[in-house]
């Protein structure tokens, strides 16, 4: 049996993601060429336009990834196991979350997300529509090393839960670094349920990421209104340009804003010059095949298990262990 834990804590703070906002900014925007890190998109105003996004009919990747788990969240949880803990990494609303928790009897959740406010609503949602499971919210960034320092409870099994293609976000290297991080926290018995956006044609992925509405352009934008909101910058945004693009040579996107003119911007006592057509690089979004994925997080010790893709393969969940 179980012992009894309460389903609800307030999210626990394990780093402070905003201490590093300004080093990572200044260090990025000193680089050349320049780049930020995508992982400070998602401000309160950034996670609502991500959600927008997700809704868009250009963004095919929510809407499939979500069939995936209506369609195949049973096997999934059988998959999962019984009385595992299950921490989702980078959590935000949760919506793909309960197609799995419904499946599962699970006690513990751990969503770990770089939002607290964001996290603390879904949290809180989550544990008022599973009173049978404890929800135990982490406030940290999940690129970086972690603890998980409430117990757990004695459970069997910890799986891991990254959706989204959010692994897409990372490059060769720091892609395995972060399985292999994960295959640590999962420990002995581990598992990773993990979505990945698989390669198409390039028409299909690009209009994902250039939409006629613009909310994309103004997602990316919002990173610069960010900055000058928390670290007194000056940028205009209707001077910087959003650019998205596939490169077939990486099978990624490459997601720029492009400086209009030339200019100067403040950031506190830092000033950074721009050229007319300087770019500041601010996410890729790396598309896979199934066996060059599975080529990736074999480099990192995880062995592929189960695959679930829609019917026109654009988007898979991989379940893998170590």
């Amino acid at each position: 049996m179980i012992r009894q834990l309460s389903k609800f804590s307030r999210p626990e703070r394990v780093e402070s993601a905003d201490s590093r906002f300004r080093s990572d900014v200044i260090v990025g925007l000193s680089a050349e060429p320049k780049r930020l890190p995508c992982k400070y998109f998602y401000d309160q105003r950034g996670s609502a336009l991500f959600d927008a996004i997700c809704h868009l009919d250009e963004y095919y990747l929510t809407r499939t990834e979500l069939e995936i788990m209506d369609r195949f969240a049973p096997e999934m949880a059988r998959e999962i196991g019984e009385e595992a803990t299950l921490i989702e990494f980078g959590s935000g609303s949760s919506v793909k979350t309960q197609l799995l928790l419904e499946q599962l009897d699970t006690c513990v959740y751990i969503p770990v997300d770089i939002s607290r406010k964001q996290l603390q609503i879904s949290a809180r949602r989550l544990s008022r529509l599973y009173p049978q499971i404890a929800v135990r919210p982490v406030c940290a960034d999940f690129t970086e090393d972690f603890k998980l320092s409430s117990p757990l409870g004695e459970l069997s099994r910890r799986v891991i839960y990254f959706p989204g293609s959010t692994i897409g976000n990372f490059e060769h290297d720091h892609a395995v670094a972060l399985l292999r991080r994960i295959a640590m926290l999962g420990g002995p018995s581990g598992g990773l349920v993990i979505g990945i956006d698989l390669q198409k044609d390039a028409s299909t992925i690009e209009a994902a990421y250039n939409d006629a509405q613009g909310i994309t352009a103004q997602f990316n934008l919002n990173l610069l209104l960010r900055i000058n909101h928390e670290l007194g910058g000056n940028f205009e945004l209707a001077q910087f340009d959003h650019l998205a693009f596939y490169d077939k040579a990486y099978n990624r996107v490459d997601i720029r804003l492009v400086s209009r003119r030339n200019q100067k911007v403040e950031i506190g006592s830092d000033v950074f010059d721009f050229r007319a057509g300087e770019p500041i690089h601010t996410e890729y979004s790396h598309k896979h095949t199934i066996e060059q994925f599975e080529g990736i997080a074999a480099e990192a010790g995880l062995r592929l298990q189960n695959c679930w893709m829609d019917n026109r393969q654009y988007f898979a969940v991989l379940f893998l262990t170590w």
